[in-house]
């Protein structure tokens, strides 16, 4: 069954659901479908403490919870659980979204698919994911509570991931490959200030091991080349992220180096007229209030479009 739309955003995320929000207040019949839980990668963070207008900040489950509920509210239809098996262009200009539910035809289409965690690939990461290897401190971190854990990065994610930890656990290592932190100097100077965080510099992990679970990492010092054993029951990665693009590859739209989308900033429009991106699908300073601003801005310019579309159809 085809169900027809004016617009389809893809992905439900901050820039997902903010495109939403605007598209359905300027008067467009519109859906969001995300893959898995609406909210985004945004939503497993423990406190954001710079998006404007919370000044004691908000966790990002409720940040996430909130968004949902204002796209709703406004008239969106949020579809969680429903991934985007491929999206084609018809002859006529406008776009057929496939998802196994069934299928959308629509005259714009956001992609807001952001991204998803970068793996280390070393051996017992696939073996113990789950089992003591996990991508999301807030989601995981109280299993850990009391115990010694490991946190591997040197970014944002990595620094506030290392705080929340630090509440939780009794030891929290703070894994780097390098001699200094990446993380903005508010955060580094509140990792700084935990006296049960260890970081440890110019240090890469070589293997995660375990039995049932996870009971230690085997860590090398690239300068010497030593390589020790670090006692720990839990390993949370925080190495970075990589873009959802497959959707993106699949229409052929034009991609960065590190396979990001390429967008007219703007309009947020890609290299196929009406297919838009916004967030961190675009690899442009992936923060909440700027995938926010994409979203609004391709939800006006996917508006601007469908209207030119349905005047020159009638």
């Amino acid at each position: 069954m085809t169900l027809f739309v004016d617009l389809v955003v893809i992905g439900a995320g901050p820039a997902g659901l903010t495109a939403g929000i605007y598209a359905a207040r300027a008067g467009l019949k519109v859906i969001i479908l995300e893959a898995l839980k609406a909210g985004g990668l945004i939503a497993e963070n423990a406190l954001i403490e710079n998006y404007p207008g919370f000044p004691s900040g908000i966790s990002g489950f409720e940040f996430a919870n909130r968004l949902v509920e204002q796209a709703v509210k406004n008239g969106v239809e949020v579809r969680e659980g429903e991934p985007v098996r491929d999206v084609v262009r018809l002859e006529d200009g406008r776009f057929l979204v496939k998802t196994d539910e069934g299928e959308y035809e629509c005259y714009a289409v956001i992609l807001a698919t952001g991204t998803r965690r970068k793996k280390l690939g070393v051996k017992g990461e696939e073996e113990f994911r789950g089992r003591g290897v996990s991508y999301c401190a807030v989601c995981d971190g109280p299993l850990f509570r009391g115990r010694k854990v490991a946190v591997v990065g040197g970014g944002n994610t990595a620094v506030s991931e290392a705080i929340y930890l630090s509440s939780l656990a009794s030891k929290v290592y703070l894994i780097h490959r390098r001699n200094a932190l990446r993380a903005e100097e508010a955060l580094q100077k509140a990792l700084f200030n935990k006296n049960n965080v260890e970081v440890l510099w110019n240090t890469v992990v070589k293997e995660i091991v375990g039995e049932e679970k996870v009971y230690g990492v085997k860590v090398a010092d690239i300068n010497t080349g030593e390589v020790r054993s670090v006692d720990v029951d839990g390993v949370f990665i925080a190495i970075g992220e990589e873009p959802n693009n497959e959707l993106a590859k699949k229409l052929g739209l034009a991609l960065t180096e590190e396979g990001y989308v390429k967008v007219d900033l703007n309009t947020m429009e890609t290299s196929i007229p009406g297919v838009y991106a916004a967030g961190d699908i675009t690899g442009v300073f992936k923060q909440a209030a700027v995938a926010v601003g994409q979203g609004a801005l391709a939800a006006n310019s996917a508006y601007n479009r469908i209207q030119r579309v349905k005047a020159h159809h009638t």
